[in-house]
């Protein structure tokens, strides 16, 4: 159960944090606990009152907003707003980012706050195919404001396939250390430490075609090319960024943060950011962003500021300029 190869290029040294007095390991808070022995995955238990949260077994562990990034749009008053950086007009098998670590503040239940990628291929509404893990807060789903890692799939567009983590088949876990939907605290602190981890997804091309995630130095899973139509290829599309749900409650933006809650204007030590951003083109070439554009729905409450290979993102949601 590990990958037949790895991409030329792809550099696997692990630090998690880009300050000096950062921990070189990563590790999680259950760590505490002990681990899982060789032979054995973690897997968060599955209580009554998720069950509950999410109304069925049926939709548990689904995504109950449909979502890709894109042009703002609403269901109802269900507003998707993103910061995203997209990169297409290649052929994709591979990307690597990595993500800086908060704990943003959400305001409703329903609604999160996630930083993550996706790889897709298809079309929205229709056939779409994608791959996506990140970190993310999201209270209905884990019954908590922690931020937690999380990955998705679908292969229809999010109509009847995919789920989080290992709500249902799908993503195949391999590694004992690293667990899905649990915290990943500690967090960064603002003008303080900095936290990120590390992403890695290639196509394993000399085994089964599967797409491999390694999270910082572990080879952590796969996506089994079989349970995809068209990304059982390539990808399209890589994105990497954030996006929150914005209920508009009371008629208002919702306050619920994206990355650190500040701006990417204040910089690094206070703005979310991701870095060392790479793909895998149609040459099967490590390279960075060539063809990129930015899909920021709503800059006065969430914004991007791109510089190639990182960018700094988020914002508080409401504000003065942001009513």
């Amino acid at each position: 159960m590990r990958p037949s190869s790895y991409p030329e290029g792809f550099s696997f040294d692990e630090s998690n944090d880009v300050s000096s007095n950062s921990e070189p390991k990563f590790t999680q808070p259950w760590h505490l606990n002990g681990r899982c022995p060789e032979g054995t995955i973690p897997v968060r238990r599955t209580k009554e009152e998720d069950l509950l949260r999410a109304g069925s077994t049926a939709n548990y562990g689904r995504k109950k907003h449909r979502s890709i990034p894109s042009a703002q749009y609403s269901a109802g008053q269900v507003i998707h707003e993103h910061a995203v950086l997209s990169e297409q007009g290649d052929k994709y098998y591979g990307m690597m980012a990595e993500m800086n670590v908060w704990n943003p503040h959400t305001q409703e239940t329903n609604e999160f706050s996630l930083s993550q990628f996706w790889m897709t291929a298809g079309t929205y509404g229709q056939d779409l195919n994608t791959i996506e893990a990140g970190m993310m807060v999201y209270e209905h789903l884990y019954g908590d404001k922690n931020t937690r890692l999380f990955t998705y799939w679908t292969d229809d567009s999010y109509q009847n396939t995919g789920c989080y983590n290992l709500a249902c088949s799908g993503f195949v876990q391999v590694d004992n250390q690293i667990a899905m939907g649990a915290s990943v605290a500690p967090y960064s602190n603002y003008a303080g430490t900095q936290r990120s981890v590390k992403f890695y997804v290639w196509k394993d091309i000399n085994g089964k075609g599967d797409w491999w995630m390694k999270i910082a130095d572990r080879d952590f899973g796969y996506w089994p090319s079989s349970i995809f139509s068209i990304l059982s290829d390539s990808a399209s599309t890589v994105q990497w960024g954030g996006e929150v749900i914005n209920l508009m409650q009371d008629g208002q933006h919702t306050t619920t943060q994206m990355g650190s809650g500040h701006f990417p204007e204040e910089g690094l030590g206070k703005a979310s950011f991701f870095k060392n951003l790479n793909v895998i083109d149609g040459l099967k070439t490590l390279t960075g962003p060539r063809n990129s554009q930015t899909i920021i729905t709503n800059p006065t409450c969430y914004n991007l500021i791109n510089s190639g290979d990182s960018f700094y993102f988020g914002g508080p949601g409401r504000n003065p300029n942001c009513p």
